[in-house]
C-alpha cells in the first residue's frame, strides 16, 4: 500500500503503542512499515509489528470452503462482511513544530484517530537517524521477533529508495551497541541483511 490517505483508525492506545482497525479487511499496511497519525500540532509515528485478520462476530468463524477467493466473492460475498483486520504498532517518535523527537509523546494517541501510511518525506527524515532503535529495543518484549521486524524495516526503506549505505552502517553500529556487541547475533543479522544491502541505490 503506497497511498497516504487514511485507511484505519485507533481502537486501543497506550504510551508505547496502539492497535488500529482497517476500514476494509483486505487493506492494511505492510509488516515493518511506518505509519503516522496527525493530532492537532503533532504527528505521531509508529512501526507495524503485527497484523491480524479474523471474524468481527464472536459467534461466526471463517470456514474452509475449498474455493478460491474469486469463487467465494461470486457465490457467498456475505462472508467477507464479517471479517476485520487489525494491526499493532510500536511508538517510535513524533514530529512537532517541524522537529523530530525519538522519544515517547506526552500522551497516548486518541481513540478513533485516523491512521495513514507515513509520507515519503517523513519516512526519509525519520530513518536518517538510527535513534529510533533505542525505543524499538526498549519495547522488544512487545514483538514476537525483533530481528525479523528490523529486517522488514530495512527492506521497506530500501524499496522506498531512502536507505543509503551510510545509514545502513549507522544502523548496524547502533544495533551492535544495543545488543551488547553480541557477535553471534550481529553476524547472523548481517548475513540475512546482505540481500538488502545489495539493493541499495549507490548514490549518496
Amino acid at each position: 500500500m503506497t497511498t497516504n490517505t487514511a485507511f484505519a483508525e485507533i481502537i486501543e492506545s497506550t504510551l508505547h503503542g496502539w492497535l488500529a482497525q482497517s476500514w476494509q479487511w483486505d487493506h492494511f499496511p505492510p509488516y515493518g512499515s511506518l505509519i503516522s497519525i496527525t493530532q492537532s500540532k503533532r504527528t505521531l509515528i509508529g512501526l507495524v509489528h503485527q497484523v491480524k485478520t479474523g471474524s468481527m462476530d464472536p459467534v461466526r468463524h471463517p470456514f474452509a470452503y475449498q474455493k478460491t477467493e474469486q469463487e467465494l466473492m461470486r457465490e457467498q460475498p456475505q462472508i467477507f462482511e464479517f471479517l476485520k483486520t487489525s494491526f499493532s504498532c510500536i511508538f517510535l517518535g513524533y514530529q512537532e513544530n517541524d522537529s523530530l523527537f525519538y522519544s515517547l509523546a506526552p500522551e497516548p494517541v486518541k481513540i478513533h484517530s485516523f491512521v495513514q501510511q507515513a509520507s515519503l518525506d517523513i519516512s526519509r527524515r525519520f530513518f536518517h537517524n538510527p535513534d529510533y532503535l533505542h525505543l524499538l529495543f526498549g519495547f522488544a518484549h512487545h514483538v514476537d521477533n525483533l530481528d525479523e521486524l528490523l529486517l522488514a524495516l530495512l527492506k521497506n526503506t530500501a524499496q522506498m529508495s531512502i536507505l543509503t549505505h551510510t545509514q545502513l552502517e549507522q544502523f548496524m553500529n547502533t544495533y551492535a551497541l544495543l545488543t551488547g556487541n553480541d557477535y553471534r547475533r550481529i553476524k547472523l543479522f548481517l548475513h540475512r541483511a546482505q540481500h538488502i544491502s545489495a539493493t541499495i541505490n549507490p548514490k549518496p
